[in-house]
């Protein structure tokens, strides 16, 4: 049994069966991967695949748990590579993690620039996604280390996800709007009354406001939606609505042709988390930065989190 016949069969099941696109990726043959996955078979006396001619057509039930034991035999063989690396240069690498804008634009920087004041030699890479489903996914297969997310309504039983910070939503208006002028909390049917610039309905967190609209039998008049928090106050400055978003996008000293509204009130707070695929290895360093951005996971707390049986 070798590493490249797990390989070959893993990347054979993640391509929907297809050997010649499997082979592509993997930089070799079609008939060497074929060649492989039936010498792997017979050395393990089950098939992985049924096969219609000469097409793969399924996954068998004994493949089934054969390819869960060679994605874990694959995790690890790549721990393996970065102990090795982390032991002779625990100060160089990359660091790749996926989040959205708003978490990209205004909550990671402090983290960030310490980080790279720590570590100069390491190369960060930031991937942004839409939705939830679209950061996690990411970490789900490895393209980054880790997620910073907001809590979903599903949770992905891949991977571990650890709490950093509570926040709920702003809303931001002009100066000569109505709303800013109250002398009362504003409220959901007030909302109501005005045009609506916000996130687009698959963004983090969209969740906790349609199920306020909803618990009160209204509908907000939602009249453009984008996944940049400066997209919406650049429509809110152009008087297109008022604008309804995480209340760590609005700055008073740059956005300041716009009123901060809090709305707290009216949503339940969203909690942003780091999503880590459970067997992952990570680097001293990544350790570090996690806890850069939340102070209380600490590497002993991630540890403990993503190792349980181990404590």
């Amino acid at each position: 049994m070798k590493l490249q016949q797990l390989r070959y069969i893993c990347e054979v099941a993640n391509r929907d069966l297809n050997v010649s696109d499997a082979a592509e990726l993997l930089h070799t043959s079609q008939p060497g991967v074929s060649k492989q996955i039936r010498l792997l078979e017979d050395e393990l006396g089950v098939p992985i695949f049924t096969r219609v001619g000469k097409r793969l057509a399924d996954v068998t039930q004994p493949g089934k748990a054969i390819l869960s034991v060679a994605e874990r035999i694959l995790q690890e063989a790549e721990n393996l590579k970065k102990i090795g690396v982390e032991y002779t240069n625990d100060s160089s690498g990359t660091l790749a993690i996926a989040t959205t804008h708003t978490q990209a634009r205004y909550s990671l920087p402090p983290s960030i620039k310490t980080f790279s004041d720590q570590y100069p030699d390491v190369s960060l890479r930031i991937h942004q996604g839409s939705t939830t489903n679209q950061i996690t996914e990411f970490a789900i297969e490895g393209t980054v280390d880790f997620a910073i997310v907001t809590e979903a309504t599903e949770k992905s039983d891949h991977l571990v996800y650890l709490p950093c910070y509570n926040w709920n939503r702003c809303l931001v208006v002009l100066s000569d709007h109505p709303l800013y002028k109250l002398d009362r909390p504003v409220t959901l049917k007030d909302l109501t009354q005005f045009p609506i610039v916000t996130y687009d309905f698959s963004y983090a967190g969209y969740s906790a406001v349609s199920k306020a609209f909803e618990v009160e039998g209204l509908t907000p008049n939602v009249v453009i939606t984008a996944i940049d928090a400066d997209v919406i106050k650049t429509y809110v400055e152009l008087g297109m609505g008022i604008g309804l978003l995480a209340e760590m996008a609005f700055e008073p000293n740059r956005d300041i042709y716009l009123k901060y509204i809090d709305v707290s009130h009216l949503f339940e707070s969203s909690t942003t988390m780091v999503a880590i695929r459970k067997g992952a290895y990570l680097r001293g360093y990544m350790y570090d930065f996690i806890e850069y951005f939340a102070p209380q996971l600490t590497r002993d707390m991630v540890e403990a989190e993503m190792n349980p049986r181990a404590v």
